[in-house]
Formats: structure tokens, sequence, C-alpha cells
């Protein structure tokens, strides 16, 4: 694909939406996509999201939480916009749950739209996706009320089975679905927690 070709198909008409709605990242409607089919916050919930940057999965669970909700995000990096999240920065892989937590006992919703810096090597980008798959759900087990809900994008490989089935031992259920406004191209899947048994 050429780079012109390549940059067009990156400004879509969900990248146009969102830059139109005032989201930083087209990103925000497969959160939404998500939210509409498996009913994922609540106001007032306590909402942890890992890999953040650049935020607007932050700004979607701000407009369902509100005010009185608490959101917090885990990145390398500052965010410009937080959504008035508590902002870690720090490695996922080596971040301690304490850190995440604060002053909170626990979390209501674990969210992780983790991608691996891409290879471009199949294999490769997939053992990675679902290292950083598992981390999340140890990082959701670790921390979430019971009853709590957990997504995470996980790109299809061979452990992709193996890791479904870890989540739907942890929730009462476990569901895969991707998004519309997932690109056609795109080997991610979202996997689904409801309900976590403590």
């Amino acid at each position: 694909m050429s780079k012109l070709a390549d940059r067009s198909a990156r400004h879509d008409r969900y990248h146009q939406k969102a830059k139109k709605e005032g989201f930083l990242a087209r990103a925000v409607f497969k959160l939404e996509e998500l939210d509409t089919q498996f009913k994922l916050f609540k106001p007032g919930q306590r909402v942890l999201d890992l890999g953040c940057a650049p935020g607007s999965w932050l700004q979607y669970a701000r407009s369902k939480v509100g005010e009185t909700g608490i959101l917090v995000g885990l990145d390398r990096a500052p965010l410009k916009d937080a959504s008035g999240a508590r902002i870690v920065v720090g490695d996922v892989m080596s971040i301690e749950v304490k850190d995440l937590l604060g002053d909170l006992s626990n979390f209501d919703v674990v969210l992780s739209d983790m991608a691996p810096d891409t290879s471009g090597i199949r294999n490769m980008d997939q053992a990675r996706s679902e290292a950083l798959f598992e981390r999340a759900l140890e990082i959701a087990t670790e921390t979430l009320a019971p009853g709590g809900n957990f997504v995470g994008k996980l790109f299809q490989g061979p452990d992709f089975k193996k890791l479904i089935e870890s989540v739907r031992a942890r929730f009462a259920v476990g569901k895969t679905a991707k998004p519309s406004s997932s690109r056609q191209e795109s080997i991610e899947q979202y996997v689904v927690g409801k309900g976590f048994k403590k």
C-alpha cells in the first residue's frame, strides 16, 4: 500500500467522526460498540485503563461514569488530556498493582486496548499481544471488585482459545467481539469478561 493510500485508510470515516465529536482517537468507537453490546459501565464506577494513550477510552469512560466516577490510566508517558483521570506513568509489565490502586481498594472495570509495537512479523506480534493481554488479565484479577468487568484487546494467535478460556474461568461471562470500527485487515479481537468471580 502506498503512503498516500495508507494515510487515507487511516483517516477513514471513524477518524473524521472522532475529530468532529472531540475525541482523541477513532478507537473510542470500539469501546462505544463494546459498551452498547455488553453494558460495561455504570455511574460512579472506578475504572482502570491500561495503555491509555492518547486518551479516547478515558474520555468515553468519563462520559459513562460521570463526575463521581474515578478514572486511573497507565501509560509509558504522561497524557496531554487525561479527562480528569489520575495517570500513572510506567511499564505495564513491571508496574506494581499498589501503584495503580493508590488509595482505592479495587476497580469496577479494567480496560486494555494495548497493542505491541508491531514488527510486521505476524507470529512475533501475536506472541507480544498475548503477553500484554495476559498481563492485563493478571492485573484485572488482582484489582477487580467482585462482579467487575474486563475488556482486553488480543491479536488472534496460537494461544487465543486458551486465553479466552482463562477469562471464562474467572468471569461469569466471557465473550469475544470484533467491533465494526476495527479495521477490516486487523487481526485484533476484544475479549470481554463480565461478572468477576473473586
